[in-house]
Parts: structure tokens; sequence; C-alpha cells
């Protein structure tokens, strides 16, 4: 351990399970073909694609002609808010008003914010101090007409999970499509799908592959989209692009697991948090826990450090653990997490803050011998 990284950011993105490597080997390697080719080959690999559908949805709860193969979460919410909205609006449905939150992931207010060109109303709702969204907040807003609710059920950088048991009835209420990303929830805690019009799931949050990730689009009461690609018509029209075999059952695999080991590892990980933030408290007495009085996700510790530490100097001082200060597709910017800024933190304190996740293969001593590399590191500035 004394050379090797300890790894401390799975919800940048979590370590492929060696159960779902083995999976996956044999259609890189052994059977190359093509899920959409007629020959025997093809149709094997379809029948495995088709497998590893079954093993998602049984985890899910749900039937597998509900899911749809993505390239992961950010095409999924994409496909899911777009392509919600244009068949609407397609088939005659005057409302234009899209509502999502300010903490939601980059992909999400992006997206809504996009429909803006196409005559849409986005309207990002801001969060309160703990990372939550108000349910009378929401009520307000969907007393105009709205099309769609797009709330991520928890967050990529605080792990602050939202009270969807008040916020769904709402929605549905107001006739308005709901949609859910999952990205971060599905690995940590259950994810029940009632009520939800559109699920988005991504492989690599949950010990699976990058590069793939489902959406869950609801049939009954049927849920219409416009797809986003033109192509061959693969996954009944509504994902054009040959599917690529090995990743899916990589994903099927993963959910299987999720689903074997969710509830011990739940109560492990908070374990390993609470070791960690007492660890970090006693380097840092000032230090403080964002999103500590909401419900968060187990494992998950964003850390705002006392003044004069900024999370960049941080990370420059302590090269032997792996942690973050906000969302991986952020990183490269520099600029304070709006995340946190959302919550009400200044960008001094978000500039100090810290994002620490551990996940299944951290151990106890893991996170003792990151604590120790923290202290030495930062007593050497």
């Amino acid at each position: 351990m004394k050379d090797e990284v300890i790894y401390l950011d799975y919800l940048a993105t979590t370590p492929c399970d060696p159960a779902v490597m083995e999976a996956m080997l044999p259609w890189f390697t052994q059977h190359p073909a093509n899920a959409g080719s007629l020959h025997l080959p093809g149709r094997q690999a379809e029948e495995a694609v088709e497998r590893a559908r079954d093993m998602l949805a049984e985890a899910l709860s749900v039937s597998p002609q509900e899911l749809t193969w993505t390239s992961g979460a950010t095409e999924a919410n994409n496909l899911a808010i777009k392509g919600a909205a244009r068949f609407l609006k397609e088939q005659g449905d005057g409302r234009r008003r899209i509502i999502t939150v300010a903490t939601e992931h980059r992909c999400v207010l992006e997206t809504v914010r996009s429909l803006e060109r196409e005559g849409f109303e986005p309207v990002i709702l801001p969060v309160e101090p703990d990372g939550r969204l108000l349910p009378e907040r929401l009520a307000e807003a969907l007393a105009t007409p709205t099309l769609l609710v797009s709330i991520m059920a928890a967050n990529n950088e605080t792990g602050v999970v939202q009270d969807l048991g008040r916020l769904m009835p709402l929605v549905k209420q107001a006739g308005a499509l709901l949609h859910v990303d999952m990205a971060q929830m599905f690995a940590r805690l259950p994810c029940p799908l009632e009520g939800v019009d559109l699920a988005s799931f991504s492989a690599h949050k949950m010990y699976g592959p990058k590069g793939i990730g489902a959406l869950y689009v609801r049939r009954r009461p049927r849920v219409r989209l416009v797809p986003l690609l033109s192509g061959g018509g693969q996954e009944r029209g509504l994902r054009s692009g040959t599917l690529p075999v090995p990743l899916t059952i990589g994903m099927g695999m993963a959910a299987r697991l999720v689903m074997e080991h969710r509830e011990a590892e739940a109560e492990r990980l908070a374990d390993l948090r609470e070791r960690l933030w007492q660890g970090m408290r006693q380097l840092f007495p000032a230090a403080r826990c964002n999103g500590a009085s909401a419900p968060r996700l187990p494992g998950v510790l964003n850390v705002c450090l006392s003044a004069g530490l900024e999370a960049r100097q941080v990370m420059a001082t302590v090269p032997g653990v792996a942690f973050s200060s906000g969302s991986a597709c952020s990183a490269a910017s520099g600029a304070p997490s709006y995340v946190l800024k959302a919550m009400g933190l200044t960008d001094a304190e978000a500039r100090r803050s810290l994002r620490l996740s551990v996940g299944r293969f951290t151990s106890a001593g893991d996170v003792e011998c990151a604590v120790a590399r923290f202290g030495r590191g930062l007593a050497g500035r």
C-alpha cells in the first residue's frame, strides 16, 4: 500500500468488478459478431444482449422492453428530455415549461437550456443549503402547465438524496412527465421506479464498463420519445447504432452484482465514510461537511476545509490519494463547483471543498492510510 495511490473518487467512476470483466472478455475475442447480423454468431450475440437486458430489468423490477441501451447517462438524459419534449410538441401539446434543479449534472442543465432555442421554457429551481429541493418550491413552479420535470435522485458531488417520495406526487398531480437521473443512486441505494416516467443509468457508476448506459422508458401508460440519432433502427428505432455487445453484457452483470451486495455494501460504506470524516476532522477541526443535514449516499463525503486551504493545493501536496474537488466533467475548467455555490457556499468555500467517495474495493486500512497521507502531506506545506 505504501507506493499505491488510494482511490477515493468512486463518484467519478468505479473500478470494473473482476466478475464483470470475466463476463465481457469472451465477447471481445471469441465471439466478435454484430448483434444485428442474421447468421448464427450474430443471433448468439443478440441473445447475449437480451440476457443482459433481462438482468438489468430484473434488478430494476421493470420489463426488459422498457430499457434502451445508450452510451451512458449523458446520452440517456439527453434522449429522455429532448426526446419527450419534442414528441409532445409534435403531437400538438401546448405546454412548454421544463423544470429542473440548479444542482443537476451539467448534461441535464445544458439539455434543458438548449431546448429554449426550440421554444421551450427552461426553469431552473434553487435548492436549500442542505442541497435539497423544497416541495413547496416545486409546487409553485408547477402552477404553470409543465411538460416535464427532471430531478437527480442523488447528487454527483455531495451525495445528497432528493426526497422523491414528496416531489413525485406533485409532478404526477400536475400531469407532467418525471425524469430521474439515477446514475449515482443505483449502486448504493434502492431505486424504485413506481411513478417515474423516464430514468437514466450508467454502467461505470455501478462497477461496470465505461461507454454503456441505459434509459428506462415507461410503457404503461406509454411514454414516447423522438430519437436523437438517425440510423439503422436498432433498439426498436429509439437509439440507432451498432450495439457494443461486451459492454451490454458487462452492464447486465454489474446490475446483478449490485443487487447481490448493495444492502451489505451500504452499511459498510456508511461506516467507512464515518471513519474518514472523523479522521479528516482530527486533521482539520474547522472543517465542515457539505450537505450533512440531508440524507446522503453511503460512502460519500464532501468536506469544506478551513480558510487558507484550496482543494487543488491539497491535491498537489497529497498525490498518494485520488480524490476531487467536484464533478470530473467540470474539473478542467478550474471554476468553483456550481453545485456547492447553489447550496449557498461562496466561491472561496467551494474552492476549498474536497469530494471524497469510497466504494466496493475500499478497505478500512485504505481509509486509515489516506487520512495519514493527508496529515503528512499538509504538514509539509
